[in-house]
């Protein structure tokens, strides 16, 4: 990747999980790609681990307000139950996902995180995948939901990458990268 590259990180304060926040975030540094992490409030962010224990706490590098989506080529969601439920009551979220589907823009979301793409209305006719409990939900909204590790699909204009849970953050990272370069991962 070039370091002209960035990618923005979306979590709500308390509840992301860790390991879906913090591998695509280092993964994406150590390639030189540049990352901000925007939160609902300037505090810390408490990451959980498997949604029940506490896990690292993150300093955002920015609030959900003060990002200009323009300024980035992709957009990464993590899950953790608490952050997506919490994340698609925000309208500043809802409003960053359309932003960056309605330029063609890249967007890589994990577990719970898709419950976002359904609140924001963008999943009607796109393949994906999510944590298992939101099938319904995501069907509902309009996705054609399949159990893999790492769906991607370019319909619509725009590329969504997705995965299940952190054991799929290998093929996450692939799919993200392969999404940076306008390439397939799968």
């Amino acid at each position: 990747m070039t370091h002209h590259t960035k990618a923005l990180a979306i979590v709500t304060n308390y509840g992301v999980e860790q390991d879906e926040l913090l591998v695509p975030v280092r993964h994406l540094r150590d390639d030189g790609v540049r990352v901000d992490i925007a939160a609902v409030e300037p505090e810390d962010i408490r990451t959980l681990v498997h949604d029940k224990e506490p896990g690292a706490t993150v300093r955002p590098t920015h609030t959900l307000g003060e990002v200009d989506p323009a300024d980035y080529d992709l957009l990464l969601i993590p899950g953790g139950t608490v952050n997506a439920d919490t994340l698609r009551l925000r309208k500043e979220a809802v409003d960053l996902v359309r932003a960056f589907t309605g330029t063609g823009r890249p967007i890589a979301a994990i577990c719970h995180g898709p419950w976002l793409l359904a609140e924001a209305g963008v999943v009607d006719g796109k393949r994906l995948t999510s944590y298992r409990s939101l099938r319904t939900d995501l069907t509902n909204a309009g996705a054609e939901w399949t159990d893999a590790p790492l769906v991607e699909d370019d319909s619509g204009g725009w590329r969504l990458v997705t995965s299940r849970d952190p054991d799929d953050l290998g093929p996450f990272t692939l799919g993200i990268d392969a999404a940076l370069r306008g390439t397939e991962a799968a």
